[in-house]
Parts: structure tokens; C-alpha cells; sequence
């Protein structure tokens, strides 16, 4: 007989942990361990067709391709049709519209908070990495609250004074060095040497970077360059610097010992550097550093993880241009077809053969003169603007993991940090 109960007791007690394994598993809303959101500047749907065929031909998938998730957004600042850079990141940054040349601040001046000063609150582990300066505008909206963009010092004094981020990769480094040091600053903070006191480890080159141990979840700043770091096709100029995809892989592997959970923040600002110059190689060359990215990151990030790309502001007017081959990609996608004529060409931008108004062509550029471009001669424009304008034009944003499933149609920029808050 007590056999029996005791028998009686295991089957209630296995029946008992089903339910629970079975409650738990469709209807208690668990949370991604990862979460991490890529901001390609000039991402717009434009961008990925002549990016395909470049990287190996028109029917080439890229990794954003492979996204299950994908939706057009809308992405006008509070006063214009086309935001500007600051504009663009409030509005993935903390989900509020304001006005062009404000970083994350309102219309009274307060700040506004940010989904990585969210996740903090979660108590999540966060991270910003970039290939442009850790300063720029796009990165800043993260954890700066300042109404002047083109203030670095400032916004290199807000990162170590918030203390938001436990890692930050990217150029910048003269933002944070006084001018004594052979930095920039003109005030007589070593901000490295204050991050260093507050338990950084501050790593130079990207030897340095692998060189960090992945048993323990350090604070780290990661500064490679005193500006934005290399272009991928400037080989020596690259040399010790890590690429975007080394940074993201280092800082899922050194984010994820926290409990937690982490946020990763990732801004492909090279992106928008290139284009500004009118230069189509690099443009598609660091859109394929951005798709290199996503895979290194959907590949260390699992596939619980939540995911998001998501372009800010189109930038220039780039097109691929006349017939190339279906099988066509690479440099054979640069310079003048067979009939003379420019492969890609842009709309506005410093090598613009006529200008309007204000803008005038520099005196040493011939305006009938149009020179075959090379590695470092821009594409011709059709009119000349000192750096190529924004345009009023619709992004893109894909996602793959919880809570992208909202990514559908048409939605706002400022959906994107809804969707990511919702998910902290």
C-alpha cells in the first residue's frame, strides 16, 4: 500500500511539473536575452538593389535579405520632410519627433530618455559600437542630451559624466583627449584617463581588443582612431583598427556574462561619410560592411535574439544606372560603360556640375570637366552641393527575433524604439 502512495505521489508531482513546463512555454511572455539594433545611415530601399549587385551580381541575398521581418519607414523630423542626422537618431533613439539640429532633448530643452538609459534601468548590459567617432551625431543620440550637434567636446563630456554604457567602440579619440595630449579638447579633461578611474579598460588597436577576456563582463572603450576609423577598401589606413563586424562580435561575446541580458547599439556611419562625398564604392563597399554585420550578429546573437536594421535619412540620390550584366559586380560597376556614360551617379553632392543659388561649383573644378572615377574620385552629381543633401525619401528597417513581427507596411521611425522598449 505505501508503494503505492508513493507511486500516486511521483505521478502527481510529473504531472504537476508538465502543466508548469507547459504554462510556461505558451503563456508566460519571456523576454530575448539579446537584444540589437543596427542603424545604417542612408539605409533606404534604393540602397539595397544596386549593394546586391556589387557585392556578386543581381541575384545575390544579402543577410538583411534573409530577415523574415521587413517595413518601409517614415522618417520626417518635427519641422521638415527630410530630418537631418540629429533629428533622425532621436527618433529611433528615444521615440519622439523633434526638431532638426537637437539631440534627444525636447522642445523645452529637457532631456529625453533613450532606450539604452532604458535598459539600464532593466538592469541590462549595454553597448554602442561605430565605425565613425564614438562622438558623431547618430551615436550620440543614445546617451546625449545636447541642442548642439556640432558641439563633440561636449557630447565626449556627456558619455563618461552619464556613465550609460558599459561598452563603446569606435573612432573619436581626439574628442577625448585635452589638446596638451595631442587631442582636441580645450578644456584640461583626460577623459581616457577619467574612464580608466571608473574601471575601463581602454583598448587602442584591434590586437588589444581580441586580447580582452571573454570570462568576465568588463567595462570597456574601445577607440581605435582620433577620427572616424578606416573605409574598408583603405587597406593601410585600416591596418591595427578593428571592422565593424570585429567590434560587433567582441561585444555580444563580452556583453552576454551579464545576467541579464544586453542592449547593443550599432551605427554604420561610414555609410553616410561616403555618400556625403559622392562616393559610390565606398557607399556600397560599407552598406556590405553593415550586411557582414547583421550575419556576425545574428550568428553570435542566436536566433532568440531581436534583431533590428534600420536605415535614418537617405542621403544623396545614388543610382546604378543602364544595363549592367546580371552577373556584373565589383569595379565593373565603377567608372563609364561601354557608351561613355557613368555607371552611378548622384543627384546632388561635391562633384555636382551645376549649382543654384548660394552653392556655387568650386573655381578649381571645371564644370564641363568629367573625370572617370577612381578609388577616390566621386561619381558625377547632378548639381553641386558642398555635401550630398538629404532627401525626402522613405527608409527601411528588417527584423528578425521577438517583437519584429511589428515591422510590416509601412510604420514610423519612432515605432523602432517602441518595438525595442516593449522587449527590455
Amino acid at each position: 500500500m505505501k508503494w503505492r502512495n508513493q507511486l500516486l505521489a511521483l505521478v502527481c508531482l510529473l504531472a504537476f511539473v508538465g502543466v508548469g513546463v507547459i504554462y510556461f512555454q505558451h503563456w508566460v511572455i519571456r523576454k530575448p536575452f539579446g537584444i540589437i539594433l543596427f542603424v545604417g545611415e542612408g539605409l533606404s530601399p534604393a540602397r539595397l538593389a544596386p549593394t546586391r549587385t556589387y557585392a556578386a551580381g543581381a541575384g545575390t541575398r544579402l543577410n538583411m535579405d534573409s530577415m523574415p521581418y521587413a517595413a518601409l519607414v517614415m522618417n520626417h523630423s518635427k519641422d521638415f520632410a527630410a530630418p537631418d542626422q540629429a533629428s533622425a537618431a532621436t527618433a529611433i533613439a528615444t521615440g519622439e519627433r523633434v526638431t532638426n539640429r537637437v539631440i534627444a532633448v525636447n522642445a523645452e530643452g529637457k532631456p529625453i530618455k533613450s532606450i539604452i538609459e532604458l535598459a539600464r534601468e532593466y538592469g541590462r548590459a549595454t553597448g554602442l559600437v561605430t565605425d565613425a567617432e564614438l562622438t558623431d551625431t547618430t551615436s550620440a543620440a543614445f546617451y546625449a542630451h545636447i541642442g548642439d550637434p556640432g558641439d563633440p567636446e561636449k557630447i565626449a563630456a556627456e558619455f563618461v559624466d552619464r556613465g550609460n554604457i558599459d561598452i563603446a567602440m569606435g573612432g573619436g579619440a581626439a574628442q577625448f583627449i585635452p589638446a596638451t595630449k595631442g587631442g582636441d579638447r580645450q578644456d584640461t579633461r583626460d577623459l581616457l584617463l577619467e574612464l580608466r578611474g571608473n574601471g575601463f579598460d581602454i583598448v587602442r588597436t584591434r590586437t588589444d581588443l581580441e586580447a580582452v577576456p571573454a570570462w568576465r563582463r568588463p567595462k570597456l572603450f574601445g577607440v581605435f582612431s582620433n577620427n572616424d576609423l578606416a573605409f574598408a577598401n583603405q587597406v593601410e589606413e585600416r591596418g591595427q583598427q578593428p571592422s565593424l563586424s570585429d567590434m560587433v562580435r567582441r561585444a555580444i561575446q563580452l556583453l552576454q556574462y551579464n545576467a541579464g541580458g544586453y542592449l547593443l547599439v550599432v551605427d554604420a556611419g561610414l555609410m553616410r561619410k561616403a555618400a556625403e562625398g559622392n562616393n559610390g564604392e565606398r557607399t556600397l563597399t560599407q552598406t556590405l560592411e553593415l550586411d557582414r554585420a547583421v550575419g556576425v550578429a545574428r550568428s553570435y546573437g542566436g536566433p532568440k535574439s531581436t534583431i533590428l536594421v534600420c536605415g535614418d535619412a537617405a542621403i544623396g540620390g545614388m543610382s546604378l544606372n543602364g544595363f549592367p550584366f546580371r552577373k556584373d559586380s565589383g569595379i565593373a560597376l565603377l567608372g563609364f560603360n561601354s557608351a561613355g556614360q557613368p555607371w552611378i551617379t548622384w543627384a546632388t553632392g561635391p562633384h555636382g556640375t551645376k549649382s543654384y543659388g548660394a552653392a556655387k561649383i568650386p573655381a578649381n573644378q571645371d564644370p564641363g570637366e568629367t573625370k572617370e572615377p577612381t578609388q577616390e574620385q566621386p561619381e558625377p552629381a547632378a548639381f553641386y552641393t558642398k555635401s550630398a543633401l538629404v532627401t525626402v525619401e522613405d527608409v527601411v528597417a528588417f527584423g528578425s527575433g521577438p517583437g519584429t513581427d511589428a515591422l510590416q507596411g509601412v510604420v514610423e521611425s519612432t515605432a523602432v524604439f517602441k518595438i525595442l522598449r516593449d522587449e527590455l
